[in-house]
Order: structure tokens, then sequence, then C-alpha cells
């Protein structure tokens, strides 16, 4: 795998690979080539190739709006026409917001992605063609793609800029093959508390209350008991908070 070194913290970048080609056809301006180039080291995605770029190529303007995705610019190659940009790959997707009189496969950023990933598996590369930024892609860019890809986002309001749509389709390949479970508790240097830890808390507690009077009307008692069992089952609680609440039990019964 190759590694790129951000400039923000230092830490190394690594692309997964196969990691698809973005093609940029005729991107009008530097500075988007960059954020580009930034939103791609984001996702992992690592190979850039520029067609027919509007003030050539390379432009100073772009290093600077990179935010240390460096390599990924150096590294970028220049094409005429998309023909050229594809000629060696085996699969291509476009994005296209309004795809009309077009017959194609049409897949969301998250298919795209999935899709992508199965490509590189069976050792296909695939690149995706972003348009230009006022006009996007035509007819014939279209045609040269094999499936099309469409964002679910506001149809009253479908407007993206060019590092946008490539920071969504990066997005999703790096969360295709994310391991990371997609919900998760931060506890830092403590822990999720056992359940007989906090069964001893809540006999603790339980115990200080019946000292204190507070369960003292026996209809009312079980019922009591169950909602502070609820309350204290319904989150993950973590043993510094358990010890804690241990301490305010304690402090709160020596004022009875």
């Amino acid at each position: 795998m190759e590694k790129m070194t951000g400039r923000d913290d230092g830490a190394a970048l690594v692309p997964i690979e196969p990691s698809p080609v973005v093609i940029l056809v005729r991107p009008q301006l530097a500075e988007n080539i960059g954020a580009v180039a930034r939103a791609m080291a984001n996702g992992g995605v690592f190979h850039l190739r520029l067609v027919a770029p509007r003030d050539g190529w390379p432009q100073e303007r772009a290093w600077r709006t990179a935010s240390g995705a460096d390599r990924i610019l150096d590294a970028a190659k220049i094409f005429p026409d998309v023909a050229g940009a594809v000629a060696d790959l085996h699969r291509v997707l476009a994005t296209c917001p309004r795809p009309r009189h077009v017959i194609k496969p049409l897949l969301t950023a998250r298919g795209a992605a999935a899709e992508l990933h199965a490509i590189g598996a069976r050792g296909l590369r695939a690149g995706i063609l972003f348009g230009p930024e006022r006009a996007g892609l035509d007819n014939d860019d279209l045609a040269q793609a094999d499936t099309l890809v469409r964002y679910p986002l506001n149809p009253a309001f479908l407007s993206l800029n060019l590092a946008q749509a490539v920071m969504v389709l990066a997005y999703e390949w790096w969360l295709a093959a994310e391991e990371a479970p997609a919900r998760a508790l931060m506890t830092n240097e403590t822990r999720v508390a056992t359940k007989g830890e906090l069964e001893n808390f809540l006999g603790h507690l339980v115990r200080e209350l019946d000292a204190s009077g507070f369960l003292r009307n026996p209809q009312k008692r079980p019922g009591m008991i169950r909602n502070l069992r609820h309350f204290f089952q319904r989150g993950e609680v973590t043993e510094q908070e358990l010890r804690t609440l241990h301490g305010v039990v304690t402090e709160l019964a020596k004022k009875t």
C-alpha cells in the first residue's frame, strides 16, 4: 500500500487498495482540484486523473488547498480526453445528478462504493468520472461509463461542489471497508461495568433507601425499585461511574 503523510497531524494516510481512480473531467479551478485531493486522502483514495484541465497543469494553487495531500497531486496523470483516461480501466462509473435519456444501471454513492470494492476484489480496475463544476458530464462523457451514480439528497437542492461530490463517494468507499462498529461507547480509561457490579451498586442503593425511609411504602416499594433498576440498566454504565455513585450514596447516607 502507498502511504501519505497528512499535514494536519502527521498521521499516515493509507489508501485502500485496489483504490479506484478519481477522474476529473475538464476541471476549471486549481483550488477545486486541491480540495478534491484533500477529500480523496480523507477516504483513502489515492489515484487522480485530470482530463483537459481548463487552466493547464500543474497549478500551484491546487497544492495550497490540498492541506497536505500533496502526493496525490504529485502523482496525478493528465489526459486530453475521457477515452484516454479510462482506456486501461475495466469498469467506469460516472456521477450524474439527473440522468435523462440514458439507459444504464444507477447506483447510490453507497451502492457504488460496494460495487467498487467488488470490482477490485475480482482483480479489475475501476474509475469514477466527475464532471466540470458548472455543467457536469455531458452525454459523450456518460457514453464512456457503464454505470451511473446518483446521490440521494434533497431533490429540491442537489447542488454539490466538486470536492463535496468526491468527498461523499470517498467517505462511502472508506466506510465500506471500515471494521469499526457503527456505534461505540468511548470509555477512555474505564470500562463498561458488568451486571454483577451493577447489581452490587443497586443493592447498596436500595439498602440506604430503606434505611432513609424513602422506600417506606410497602405497596410502592417493588415498583420504585424496578424503576431504579430500569434506569441504570438502560445504558452502559461504566465501572468508574458506579464507583462515583457508590460514593454519592455513602455520603448521602451519612447525612441521614
